[in-house]
């Protein structure tokens, strides 16, 4: 199914939803699911505002990142067309973070390998997040450090 990965990118340049839905666009399409991950003022293990997000990767990320979604295509009987992009750099309150799109004939599969996709970039795509807050600070998130 690794041909059902139209877009696995690891980028440093602002995210395009509508090109990601472009991708994945087509004849055979009669579902599209979409998930849009934003940077947010706010986390649970902040002491204050969240100013800022510096993403890092190592540089198999985007090697990584297209095996996962061929994965996730594989894990359905659905035929699906995958684009995916997960930014690096830093980044501000509001811009997005990682763009999935999924496309399939019917919109359960679409739904599902989309939720797969995110959940396992989550786990399994190396790339570190620091997170900035109002005050100065900083600290990585999700290191066992």
């Amino acid at each position: 199914m690794a041909d059902a990965v139209r877009i696995a990118r690891i980028s440093d340049e602002p995210l395009d939803l509508a090109a990601h839905i472009a991708a994945v666009s087509g004849p055979t399409a009669g579902g599209i699911a979409t998930f849009v991950g934003t940077v947010r003022d706010h986390d649970p293990g902040a002491r204050g505002e969240v100013t800022l997000l510096e993403y890092s990767s190592h540089p198999d990320a985007e090697r990584t990142l297209a095996e996962i979604a061929a994965s996730c295509a594989g894990g359905t009987d659905a035929e699906c067309a995958i684009a995916v992009t997960h930014r690096i750099g830093k980044l501000e309150v509001g811009d997005l973070a990682v763009v999935v799109a999924v496309s399939s004939a019917h919109r359960a599969p679409a739904f599902e390998v989309c939720r797969a996709l995110i959940e396992r970039i989550k786990t399994d795509l190396p790339i570190w997040k620091r997170q900035h807050e109002h005050d100065g600070t900083a600290s990585w998130v999700g290191l066992d450090v």
